[in-house]
């Protein structure tokens, strides 16, 4: 099965996402629902539109293939602000929290190793519960 990335980020007033491997594939919404809903949908009108008007269907939409959701660290950092505190992240990720503050706000993009504390650290706490 061949995996393909969707990428969410943050807009103005509600998130967007795209489908990394294949051009026009796009969405928006306010929950990931509605996002990961919103890309399915694009999927099967694309390959619809494409067997309907003879167009060619993406070689990546031909075979099994499945959906991987990432999001941005600020889009992230900013979606669930509700649930994580910036103390409680500090403790699981072991960076600070003024600089989850500079993330989150955009004015620094983090590294891509403490990306991957993050994403580490999240996942980790998913397991435990």
């Amino acid at each position: 099965m061949k995996p393909l990335t969707v990428i969410i980020e943050k807009a103005e007033n509600n998130y967007s996402a795209y489908l990394q491997e294949v051009d026009g594939i796009v969405a928006t919404g306010n929950t990931l629902d509605e996002i990961k809903a919103g890309i399915i949908n694009s999927i099967n009108v694309l390959i619809e539109d494409c067997r309907e008007f003879g167009g060619v269907v993406p070689a990546e939409l031909k075979e099994d293939y499945e959906l991987t959701f990432k999001m941005d660290v600020k889009s992230m950092l900013q979606f669930y602000a509700g649930i994580f505190t910036k103390a409680g992240l500090e403790r699981i990720t072991g960076i600070n929290q003024k600089q989850l503050w500079h993330y989150a706000s955009g004015t620094r993009n983090p590294r891509p190793e403490q990306v991957l504390k993050i994403e580490t650290a999240l996942h980790k706490l998913g397991e435990e519960l």
